[in-house]
């Protein structure tokens, strides 16, 4: 793009690539910082004794949250085996799903210079969390099992 000076009649280059650069930074540095996690999740085996920390509340009472299995489940998904990535934790494959959705709307949002608004109302946020609570009391009944990590 150019601009010209209305004092001094030069004409400058400003281009958009800055503009879009600088909106686009932090959701590339989140995307980095993601794509790390998975990395290291993808390198270092969650079955391997030792590498990571039990979950407590299953060491404590034997109930599984709704996070038990999302090491394995995320290992398994880096590795391109989606059913046993769904078969450790389906929630958190559902999860990283809606990660991909909500972060590339927020790129293209981004890169026109858009807010990146997710209006979410009582509504929405009480039906997430009834969809954890729901899963992790089914994952916890012997007719569950199937939910088990």
């Amino acid at each position: 793009m150019r601009r010209v000076n209305a004092e001094t009649q030069r004409v400058t280059r400003t281009g958009p690539d800055a503009g879009v650069l600088r909106r686009l930074a932090v959701p590339g540095a989140l995307l980095a910082t993601v794509a790390g996690a998975f990395a290291y999740v993808g390198t270092v085996d969650p079955d391997e004794p030792g590498h990571y920390p039990v979950c407590p509340l299953f060491r404590l009472t034997g109930l599984y949250c709704p996070g038990c299995g999302g090491l394995r489940s995320a290992h398994a998904f880096v590795h391109g085996d989606l059913a046993t990535a769904l078969t450790d934790n389906a929630l958190a494959v559902g999860g990283y799903l809606v990660f991909a959705l909500v972060w590339s709307f927020w790129v293209i949002r981004a890169a026109r210079g858009r807010p990146a608004r997710l209006d979410l109302g009582p509504v929405h946020l009480w039906s997430v969390g009834a969809l954890v609570l729901v899963f992790t009391v089914v994952r916890n009944l012997p007719s569950g099992g199937w939910l088990h990590p």
